[in-house]
């Protein structure tokens, strides 16, 4: 039995993060596979690996990931990837005596420390990419020389989507394996209330591309506001201030809407809302929150391009939407409320297609891949 490695730049609790302690999860009850996981920093999601099980370290440095991010100039990225690769040194003293068979970065960061760690250990280094690698996201240069550096130092890559498997270099192998979700046995049961009754409900992060001031706007428009409208979510890496703004802006369009701040676990609001919207602004790179409101019996709405073009067939699975359109997402909103028959039917047969992204499904596709790039680095 082989050990994998992953790597993590952050110990914050965002969507990645929380994809990742479910799969190490599954993956080691597939039997083919030891892990650990390693943060650079500490933090909620250190806890929540210890509480799974999860053998879990923490490598600290002085080094501040949150002062190299999107839009810092040339200097501070400079700098920033200079202490990066110092601390994937140290890293790789810690890959050694972990007797790791493969070091998997969980992030482009990650991926830094992983490439200087994983060739000071002498074992192969797989990326798990959960962006885009992509202009609209990252910038020109950044882009360009992610995908050079990619193309230099991993064995594999793991996209979570077709979407974003096409950003990465083609020349090295990869393989899609979806963020899975934990389904349970029970079915959730479509919720059939009339549009007063309603509820309607955004999951994610906080974050200005994440598009939730489209959806304030959009249900300023409705003729017949829901009774609830849940914006489920923390704000993380900075971004304190679009709560702020979001919260303004509901002010401002006479919209009660309820900001619950970081939730560990949204199924106790998913399995109550009548309506998921997904409204990211900016490509999504898969969505797994569209795929948790589909397992929980919601009628889900979601934003292309990106990953829920792979995960609902329109009008089918649930209703697809362009991204940043205040109208038709105003439009896709106004008629499900307005047919609570129609909203079942799409919740039933979301519900099925949840199933399809069961995270067993996905541990065996990981493991199926470690297994190949350990084998190849013999």
């Amino acid at each position: 039995m082989s050990r994998a490695l992953f790597l993590a730049h952050t110990a914050a609790p965002s969507g990645a993060e929380l994809a990742t302690s479910r799969l190490l999860v599954a993956l080691r009850a597939t039997g083919r596979h030891e892990v650990t996981m390693v943060f650079t920093e500490d933090g909620p999601m250190v806890a929540r690996m210890r509480a799974l099980g999860i053998e879990t370290m923490v490598v600290r440095s002085d080094f501040d990931s949150r002062s190299m991010k999107i839009g810092t100039g040339l200097l501070g990225l400079a700098t920033g990837f200079l202490a990066l690769l110092r601390l994937g040194w140290v890293l790789g003293a810690v890959v050694r005596e972990a007797r790791a068979d493969v070091v998997v970065a969980e992030s482009t960061k990650a991926l830094v420390l992983g490439a200087v760690a994983a060739r000071r250990a002498r074992v192969p280094l797989v990326w798990q990419v959960h962006d885009r690698i992509a202009t609209d996201y990252f910038g020109r240069l950044p882009t360009i020389a992610i995908r050079i550096l990619a193309r230099a130092v991993c064995a594999g890559q793991l996209a979570n989507s077709r979407a974003t498997a096409a950003t990465l270099p083609a020349a090295v192998p990869t393989a899609v394996a979806y963020p899975g979700v934990e389904l349970t046995a029970a079915r959730a049961r479509p919720r059939v209330r009339p549009a007063a009754d309603a509820v309607v409900t955004v999951v994610g992060r906080l974050s200005p591309w994440k598009g939730q001031d489209v959806f304030l706007r959009a249900v300023a428009t409705l003729p017949v506001r829901p009774a609830r409208v849940l914006l489920v979510g923390g704000t993380f890496f900075g971004e304190e201030a679009f709560r702020a703004q979001l919260e303004k802006l509901a002010a401002d369009l006479g919209i009660p809407a309820e900001f619950t701040g970081h939730i560990d676990d949204p199924s106790e609001y998913l399995t109550t809302t009548d309506i998921l919207v997904h409204c990211s602004v900016l490509p999504e790179p898969f969505g797994q929150v569209v795929v948790e409101g589909m397992a929980a019996g919601a009628a889900v709405i979601a934003s292309v391009p990106g990953g829920p073009d792979e995960i609902i067939d329109p009008g089918v699975h649930g209703l697809l939407v362009p991204s940043g359109d205040v109208v038709a997402l105003a439009d896709a909103l106004e008629s499900l409320l307005a047919d609570p028959a129609a909203r079942a039917q799409l919740a039933l047969a979301g519900r099925g297609r949840a199933r399809d992204f069961d995270i067993t499904a996905t541990a065996h596709v990981v493991a199926d891949f470690l297994d190949t790039v350990v084998t190849r680095g013999d």
